[in-house]
């Protein structure tokens, strides 16, 4: 079952409004996907692709190997990196007032909740978010019978799908940048 053109159309639109706003996108890579992961990369670029803040973090606990496998980045590279705490205030001022543009936005807001939670770091914020994925999902329109909705897709698959060749890396600069160009990908359709 195939998205009806009205609401692809709407997609494209929503998009366009986005982009209007000129948003700040954002990217994390983790020690895991469960409930105790947390953040050990993160990327924020503006809407003109200039990375406006690109680090490692320093985890609390060791990144785990099967993490390792996928994003290549070692508990030796964030030995020494700043901690969650430390980065948390320079990642915020850089967010205030801004919509924040995120592939799969609900991952990436979990984890950075868990990370303050390692640190009992107070929840207080209220972030302006967008998800890329939900709206690439609702633009693509490839229906889902089990879950009752649109599929989702993979940065990686969305971007390969859109011929966009920026790689899915799967580091937080990479991958920030991908997410970025499928959003005017869908915008300019």
């Amino acid at each position: 079952m195939s998205l009806p053109a009205t609401n692809r159309q709407q997609a494209i639109l929503t998009a366009r409004q986005v982009l209007a706003q000129k948003p700040v996108y954002l990217d994390t890579e983790t020690t895991g996907l469960d409930r105790t992961s947390e953040i050990i990369e993160i990327c924020l670029v503006d809407d003109d692709d200039q990375a406006l803040y690109d680090s490692l973090v320093r985890p609390s606990q060791p990144i785990p190997a099967d993490a390792i496998a996928i994003h290549h980045i070692s508990n030796d590279m964030v030995k020494s990196a700043p901690t969650w705490p430390v980065i948390w205030p320079v990642v915020r001022s850089k967010l205030a007032g801004q919509v924040i543009a995120i592939y799969n936005e609900e991952f990436d807001l979990r984890l950075i909740q868990q990370s303050h939670g390692r640190y009992r770091l107070p929840w207080r914020e209220n972030l302006k978010t967008f998800c890329i994925m939900k709206l690439y999902s609702r633009f693509r329109g490839v229906w889902d019978p089990i879950r009752r909705s649109y599929r989702y897709f993979s940065l990686e698959e969305a971007g390969r799908q859109c011929n966009i060749p920026i790689p899915n890396s799967h580091r937080a600069l990479d991958d920030t940048r991908l997410a970025r160009a499928l959003l005017h990908y869908i915008a300019n359709q």
